[in-house]
């Protein structure tokens, strides 16, 4: 098969039409018309991933975060972002993102899927048509009141982390949380609409996680990494039944910060 032909696939479900203004998801870089027999998964283009995708023999790359992000006015080997790029099309690797148009038709339920959250409504609506609304983040009920301490726990489990953040009375009951994968605090006004006591996210600086208890909700920053790499499994199922013949492999997990006790 060509890379067109998994983007047709991909497109089908994962419309790019489905992504913010600002965005930049899509086919980035290669020749669409060259064949594609494997694609490896990943979170982001780092270097690493690149060198593991020429190494497993990798037609395809395909991660959710976008590498090419604002303008770029030239691909030089001066400049890291046009290494990688030239380092792909050198080794015939097509590249693509899925990056908020899968977070709107499948993060957003894969996360509270994780979360094992019933009663769910899209926590900020990016677009409705008739009784359909789909957008970034959910609401919904945990399965059992718990308080702020043992949710966090609850979300470390479910999401199998290494850490999680929380800002809040530890004892405070929560029973229905928003999540929003990634970076959340631009959320916040939603948030505060929905009526839930918590808000799962990642990217959350010290002066907007106090600014949120102030106004009575907790914190649980799990992480931008520790939110999104559940891209990677979801999107090895997808393809797998997508496109039976087609190969997928994928980034190992790495949770890219450490912790010092």
């Amino acid at each position: 098969m060509k890379c067109k032909d998994i983007i047709a696939k991909i497109e089908e479900k994962y419309p790019v039409s489905f992504a913010e203004g600002w965005d930049n998801s899509g086919f980035l870089a290669g020749d669409a018309s060259w064949e594609a027999n494997k694609v490896f998964l990943a979170l982001d283009a780092t270097d690493e991933v690149i060198d593991a995708a020429i190494q497993c023999g990798a037609d395809m790359i395909i991660t959710h975060h976008p590498l090419i992000f604002s303008g770029m006015k030239k691909i030089t080997a001066d400049d890291f972002i046009g290494r990688r790029i030239i380092k792909m099309v050198q080794h015939k690797i097509c590249y693509y993102a899925m990056h908020t148009n899968f977070d709107v038709l499948g993060m957003a339920e894969l996360s509270a899927d994780y979360l094992q959250l019933s009663h769910r409504e899209v926590l900020d609506v990016t677009y409705e048509e008739d009784t359909r609304k789909e957008g970034i983040g959910r609401c919904g009920d945990l399965p059992a009141p718990m308080t702020l301490r043992e949710c966090g726990k609850f979300v470390k489990d479910r999401l199998h982390l290494p850490f999680v953040q929380i800002y809040g009375d530890e004892n405070k009951i929560i029973e229905k949380l928003a999540i929003c994968t990634g970076s959340g605090k631009s959320l916040m006004k939603q948030v505060l609409k929905n009526g839930v006591q918590a808000y799962v996210t990642g990217d959350m600086d010290y002066h907007s996680s106090i600014d949120a208890v102030a106004q009575g909700i907790c914190i649980i920053d799990a992480g931008h990494y520790g939110t999104e790499y559940i891209f990677m499994d979801y999107m090895e199922r997808e393809l797998t039944a997508m496109l039976p013949d087609l190969e997928v492999e994928k980034m190992p997990v790495s949770y890219p910060c450490k912790i010092i006790d």
